[in-house]
């Protein structure tokens, strides 16, 4: 088994957590989510090709559109490999529209019109208010899953760990200006069950290592507890993230332009939660519950200090 010193460490894992989410918060200020049609409103057209299409000259032509028809400035496009197109721009009017539409037919070649979708800005900022909604009302519903089965400490951790894994992934799909769309939420809604999942194998495990200590005779800090917890179910917990993601992996490279939003973030949100449910989860419970446990002892005048020739402070043997 291994002998990660996860405890002794945590200064390193929770310093570069930290610098790691500030530089999100500062993306997703200061850059900002790349808000598809689905919440910022706007037109969708999804046309296929007759014959094999001339994806330069699509894109030219597209282009070259922009001088009679601005809204087309921003425009983003989605090639597939059937001979598919879809275009996404700001909401056009029915002149706009069919401008696009007989320019693209008269120079890039005969298509039918598979899908046109049109988002108003009021559908944009109901589907924005509901997908925040969706993730608060989640986090409750963990939070609250979590006291019931653990305790209030393990459940302000739990959430802390979320709350990372969210932040730096919504950071990075910012910063790399993948576009935000519905998927995108699903994916962020997938990354918290699966990081919470996770987490609470490793809380579930801490808690019956913490009980058989107590009766022990020869008592070990919860540090150490904890550590050896950790290192239990290390190797499957990495297992569990390796399979999973290497289906994402596959989904990504082979899963068109279409998921490639739902794929990377899937990839960043498991690749961050492993990593918080490691490395951030139990040192949050390990710092909360000494400040918890030094609060009382503070109230009895009983306050024990020291440390233990391995580094882990003695007072941490001191049980709730």
């Amino acid at each position: 088994m291994l002998n990660l010193k996860i405890i002794k460490n945590q200064k390193y894992f929770l310093g570069f957590s930290l610098i790691l989410t500030m530089i999100s918060i500062i993306s997703i200020f200061a850059v900002k989510l790349n808000l598809g049609v689905d919440f910022k409103g706007g037109d969708l057209f999804q046309i296929k090709y007759e014959k094999t299409m001339d994806k330069a000259l699509v894109d030219k032509t597209l282009t070259d559109l922009v001088s009679e028809v601005p809204k087309l400035r921003g425009q983003r496009i989605q090639f597939s490999e059937d001979n598919t197109v879809i275009v996404k721009t700001e909401q056009l009017t029915n002149t706009e529209k069919t401008k696009v539409l007989n320019t693209l037919k008269e120079k890039t070649g005969k298509y039918d019109l598979v899908k046109y979708d049109t988002v108003g800005a009021t559908i944009g900022k109901e589907l924005t208010s509901n997908a925040v909604s969706a993730l608060i009302i989640g986090s409750i519903l963990i939070v609250i899953y979590i006291t019931v089965r653990f305790e209030w400490i393990y459940a302000i951790a739990g959430i802390l760990a979320l709350l990372h894994d969210i932040v730096i992934t919504i950071g990075l799909i910012a910063l790399l200006r993948y576009e935000a769309d519905t998927p995108f939420i699903a994916a962020i809604l997938t990354i918290l069950g699966y990081s919470i999942n996770d987490t609470i194998v490793i809380f579930d495990r801490i808690r019956e290592n913490d009980k058989e200590n107590k009766k022990s005779k020869h008592q070990k800090s919860f540090a150490e507890v904890i550590d050896h917890s950790i290192n239990q179910v290390f190797a499957r917990s990495l297992y569990t993230s390796l399979t999973t993601l290497f289906s994402v992996i596959v989904l990504l490279i082979f899963g068109g332009s279409t998921l490639k939003t739902f794929s990377m973030t899937l990839f960043i949100g498991i690749t961050f939660g492993t990593y918080s449910s490691i490395f951030i989860a139990s040192p949050i419970v390990y710092l909360l519950r000494r400040f918890k446990r030094e609060d009382k002892n503070k109230d009895s005048n009983n306050k024990r200090t020291g440390k233990s020739v391995n580094g882990y402070d003695e007072s941490d043997k001191v049980l709730v």
